[in-house]
């Protein structure tokens, strides 16, 4: 196989508010960081250990707008995109260097500038499962998976 992948999905919790750059022409990015944790137990120890990776996230645009006006610093959020090395130069001449997440994807999972328009409104009914036909007893109306 000569093809190659470069693909990252995250789910994590922001660690402050997005920060937008905005440049002529009208184009913005938006940058923040995320956290994602593992959580385990040290075997010698019998303790628990959480361990947190921050990651660099950066979207562009409309995404980034968007990002801005609904998430803030705690929201879950799932991300998919694509890993972006990059250096630069310093005023004091210190070559520096970092990773980004180029994000082409996401999803909110909770946010809290919105609660409010978030808050379920119960169902008068209850959830119809729409994978049977009433009229079959409850079978499958098609169980051949293709």
């Amino acid at each position: 196989m000569n093809g190659t992948l470069n693909k990252v999905m995250l789910i994590g919790h922001l660690g402050d508010e997005v920060k937008m750059h905005y440049f002529d022409g009208g184009n913005c990015i938006g940058r923040f960081q995320l956290a994602t944790n593992e959580v385990y137990i040290n075997k010698t120890t019998n303790e628990k250990i959480t361990s947190t990776e921050w990651h660099n996230l950066v979207v562009r645009n409309k995404a980034a707008e968007i990002c801005e006006k609904h998430l803030s610093k705690g929201d879950k959020i799932y991300v998919e995109g694509r890993i972006k090395s990059r250096q630069w130069q310093t005023e004091e001449g210190l070559t520096k260097f970092t990773t980004e997440i180029q994000v082409t994807e996401f999803t909110f999972l909770s946010t809290k500038k919105n609660g409010e328009n978030n808050k379920q409104i119960p169902n008068q009914e209850s959830t119809k499962n729409t994978n049977f036909d009433p009229q079959n007893n409850g079978l499958p109306i098609n169980d051949l998976p293709f």
